[in-house]
This record gives structure tokens, C-alpha cells and sequence, in this order.
């Protein structure tokens, strides 16, 4: 009798046999998938647009106030002598003539020379200091009375004046002083020559000169005026000066005025802003034969509404905003032939010098309804608005389109994990049966082998 032959498994069948038909089960989901993906792609675009946009607002934040274009600074003559600082929204426009006679001084005195600094002893006592907030003492004892501990525990002691160790090479053989200085000048901050009181030093401590604080000099304009700091605020309405050394006899002028690069610096940002959306419509938009249009924004609806209005704000006149201003391209920013927003300097600057009032008018208006930012701010927040703007919508539609995938995908998932488990089992008793007509065979094959002789005669 032929022999029964049975590859492989018992059943013949290759041993992944399962994991090929669930392979074959899961192209639905990698379809799935490749469509969730694409979706997520889209849904990054239309986030990456709606930053885009938010960001136009932050460029045009500073210019929505009433000084947001008219930034100040101050020039000096001699920034070594007086320099300082302008706040915007206080100042005006001007020329000052400064001349600082005396700077205000610090009230300080120094002790006498010391061989060392952080060896020799000044014994145990005290520093005694007549502030103006009362009497304050520093007291030195033995793990801290060398010059250089001395001016660590004065200056971690609050009593309103710093310490410092000082080398005076005019006395080689004890260069180191203890120089003490309060914290601000003026006579209002000064410090009374201290009392010191040591026992059982090394080296007798005294105080070798001293210096009362003293109040300044400047002469502005041609009238003198005593000063308690200085830094001075107010002198000049909305001007902070810093004196940085005494000149007497010599006259800086000190002037106000618009920081135009400044201004000019803004109007850049917003038009690059405006320009870094207009941009992304028209790269989504640059498609081709070969262009995947499932993965991109190109022909979207949502980039040409957005392009139409904004094109409509940016070419069309403002209402109600007075002035001589109605419109964006008088101001030199206006599209070019690549379809984005230019800025002519010189034209913008011209403006801004010959009619100021009309510039703000225009572009501020009254900062609600009226003007250029409110409007484009008024634009672009319908825009985002998360509840019923076109931009919001589209974002929660692409969102509500992936959440739909992932629950497919998860039920289908489902579904195959219960037919593997019943396609294994299947198998498994298929492999069972299989193998017992393959014992029931060889049994067969034994019994042909064995011949007429089984049971014969001789």
C-alpha cells in the first residue's frame, strides 16, 4: 500500500498561517490610517494658519494706542557726562541745555592702613552708625574681625551702607583699608561719622578720613538747581537722566524726539506678519500635477475667504477715521506683483513726519469700530473665534473627522481580535484532527509493510 504524506504541520498548512490571514484582515485599517494621517496633516496646516493669523495681532498691539507710532528717545550731546531714558507716554518733544556742576555725593570714610586683609586681628567692639533711621550697631568678635570679615558682616547687616576692602598702594607696608560708603547720595542719605569701639586687637583700628554725603549741582537751561541723586526724573517731563560725571563750565544739549526707526520697525512686523499668511495661502496653493491635494490646503475654500477679506481690508478705505488718511497705500504699504504687502519707507516716514494726528487717526480710530487695527483685529478674531469662526470650524471639523477614524479603527480592531482568537482555535482543532489521520496512516503503512505473512500458512 503507497504510503500518506503530510508536510510541514500536520495539517500541511505553513505555521503563520493565521498571522497571514489577519494581515490580509488589516488593509482596511492601514487605509484607515493613511486617511487619519493625512487628516492630522491637514488639521497641522490649518493650526499652523491660525497662529499666523493670531500672530498679525500681536504685531499690531503697540500701534493700537494713541502713542503706539510715536515712539521718543533722547539724544545727548555727551552720553559721558548725561545720558538717559524716555517713557513714551509722558514726554514731549524738546531741547534742554544741561550743564552738571557737581555730581551728588556718597557719605563714606576709610580707616587706616592694615598689612593684611584677612589675617591681622581688629579685636572684639563694635561700629556704631547714627542713620537715618536711628542708631545701628555692628558688632565683631573673634570669628570675624579681620578687614575682610569685618566688610562681609557690615554688608550682610542692613544698616543701609556698603563695605569694602580697599589696597592703597601709597603704603606698601599696609596698603589694606576698610573703606565704608552709604548706599545713596545726597544729603538726605547721609550716614554720621560711625563710633568704633575694639579691644584686644592685633593692630589699633581708626578712622584715618572721612566724607560727609553731599547734595549736586546742575545748571538747566541757565538756572542752577540743587540735586539729592543722580538720577533725576522729571526735570525733563517724561525724561529720566542718569548724571554720570561732574563738567563744569561744559553745556550738552539733551534732546526729544520721534524714534522713527522705531516706529518704522513696527509697521515692518505687522506687514511681515500680514505677509507670513498671505505667503502660506499662496504656497498651499501652488500645486501641481504631482501635488497630493488630500495632504495639503491647496483650492480650499477657507484660503480664499481669508485671502478675499483680507485683500478687501487692506485695499479699501476706512470710514469715520477723519483726518487725511483713509487708506493703507497712503501710508506707502500696498501689494506688489508677487501678491504681497511692500512698505515704502521714505513714503511712510514723510507721513508720519507732515501729518501725525491723521497717521493715528487712521490706524487707531477710536479702538473699536472705527480704524485700520481695530477693524483687522475685529477680522481676525471673527476669523479664529473657536465657536462659529471659519477658521475654528474647520479645525473642529478635521478633529471630529479623526476622532470618526480612530473609533473605526478601534472597532475594527475589536472585530479582528475576536476572529484571530476563532481562526487560532479553527486551526487548532483542524491541527488536532489532521494529526490523528496521520497516526491512523502510518498505522495503515505498518500493516501493508508486513505482508501475505500476517496470519499465513507456511
Amino acid at each position: 500500500m503507497a504510503s500518506i504524506s503530510f508536510g510541514g504541520m500536520a495539517s500541511g498548512l505553513p505555521p503563520n498561517i493565521v498571522d497571514q490571514l489577519m494581515e490580509a484582515e488589516r488593509i482596511p485599517i492601514k487605509k484607515m490610517e493613511g486617511n487619519k494621517g493625512k487628516q492630522e496633516n491637514r488639521l497641522k496646516l490649518v493650526t499652523d494658519l491660525e497662529t499666523k493669523l493670531k500672530g498679525i495681532l500681536g504685531s499690531v498691539s503697540e500701534l493700537a494706542s494713541t502713542r503706539g507710532f510715536r515712539d521718543m528717545k533722547l539724544s545727548s550731546g555727551d552720553e559721558n557726562i548725561v545720558s538717559g531714558s524716555v517713557d513714551a507716554d509722558s514726554s514731549v518733544t524738546g531741547s534742554w541745555n544741561v550743564e552738571v556742576i557737581e555730581l551728588a555725593s556718597k557719605a563714606s570714610v576709610v580707616t587706616n592702613g592694615f598689612p593684611d586683609k584677612n589675617q591681622t586681628q581688629i579685636g572684639t567692639g563694635y561700629f556704631k552708625f547714627d542713620t537715618p533711621d536711628g542708631t545701628r550697631e555692628v558688632y565683631i568678635n573673634s570669628s570675624n574681625n579681620t578687614l575682610e570679615k569685618v566688610a562681609e558682616t557690615i554688608n550682610q547687616s542692613g544698616v543701609g551702607v556698603r563695605a569694602s576692602v580697599m589696597k592703597d598702594q601709597q603704603d606698601p607696608e599696609a596698603p589694606y583699608r576698610l573703606l565704608i560708603s552709604a548706599d545713596g547720595v545726597g544729603s538726605e542719605n547721609g550716614v554720621d561719622y560711625p563710633t568704633l569701639y575694639f579691644l584686644d586687637g592685633d593692630q589699633d583700628i581708626y578712622f584715618d578720613e572721612n566724607r560727609p554725603a553731599k547734595n549736586g549741582k546742575i545748571r538747566l537751561d541757565g538756572f542752577e538747581f540743587e540735586i539729592s541723586d543722580n538720577t533725576l526724573k522729571d526735570v525733563i517731563p517724561g525724561v529720566t537722566l542718569d548724571l554720570r560725571q561732574a563738567a563744569p563750565g561744559r553745556t550738552v544739549n539733551l534732546s526729544v524726539k520721534e524714534d522713527r526707526e522705531v516706529v518704522v520697525g513696527k509697521i515692518k512686523t505687522f506687514v511681515e506678519a500680514v505677509n507670513g499668511v498671505l505667503g502660506f495661502i499662496q504656497q498651499q496653493n501652488s500645486l501641481d500635477e504631482n501635488t497630493d491635494t488630500s495632504a495639503t490646503l491647496g483650492g480650499d475654500s477657507l484660503l480664499r475667504s481669508i485671502e478675499q477679506r483680507f485683500r478687501s481690508l487692506i485695499q479699501n478705505p476706512q470710514y469715520g477715521v477723519g483726518g487725511s488718511i483713509s487708506r493703507l497705500s497712503q501710508l506707502g504699504i500696498q501689494f506688489n506683483r508677487s501678491g504681497l504687502l511692500e512698505l515704502n519707507n521714505d513714503k511712510f516716514n514723510k507721513v508720519l513726519a507732515t501729518d501725525p494726528g491723521s497717521v493715528q487717526q487712521f490706524l487707531a480710530g477710536d479702538g473699536f469700530r472705527t480704524g485700520f487695527i481695530p477693524s483687522l483685529r475685529n477680522q481676525v478674531n471673527t476669523l479664529t473665534n473657536s465657536a462659529f469662526g471659519p477658521v475654528g470650524n474647520r479645525k473642529r471639523s478635521l478633529q471630529d473627522r479623526i476622532k470618526q477614524i480612530d473609533n473605526r479603527i478601534a472597532s475594527k480592531e475589536r472585530m479582528l481580535e475576536k476572529k484571530e482568537q476563532n481562526l487560532k482555535k479553527k486551526f487548532a482543532r483542524l491541527e488536532e484532527t489532521m494529526s490523528k489521520l496521520k497516526s491512523q496512516g502510518s498505522a495503515l503503512t505498518g500493516m501493508g509493510a508486513a505482508g501475505p505473512g500476517i496470519g499465513g500458512l507456511g
